[in-house]
């Protein structure tokens, strides 16, 4: 199951936030702030699929994710690797590599990393 971009940008202040009631959610919002109506439609949406959940106070709800920022992602990327690249992490690399505009820091950077990998494999 996937988050649509509204659903992941929510999310993102949600993963910052850890917990939070509506009113928090919106003054994370940079302005124009969207509408409370849209909040509640996206964190409904968003916890029918599973992604969050909420503790009621009254009649207030504080919400929080129920998956992690970092599990996410590595799914969308793993899909990404799988959809676009046949399933070649290689021929991600390459690509990644080649068409981001990486500067020799951010390429060094990323040769540490992989050694390190290979290291600990």
């Amino acid at each position: 199951m996937q988050l649509s971009k509204t659903e992941e940008e929510l999310m993102n202040h949600l993963w910052k936030l850890e917990k939070a009631f509506m009113k928090d959610l919106l003054e994370a919002y940079p302005e124009p702030k969207p509408a409370n109506t849209t909040i509640a439609t996206l964190l409904k949406r968003m916890t029918d699929k599973g992604f969050v959940t909420y503790t009621k106070f009254g009649n207030s709800r504080q919400y929080y994710p129920l998956v992690n920022k970092k599990d996410y992602f590595s799914k969308h990327v793993n899909g990404l690797i799988k959809n676009f690249f046949n399933n070649s992490s290689s021929q991600f690399a390459s690509f990644f590599t080649k068409e981001t505009d990486l500067s020799k820091s951010e390429l060094e950077a990323l040769r540490s990393i992989i050694d390190n990998e290979i290291k600990n494999k």
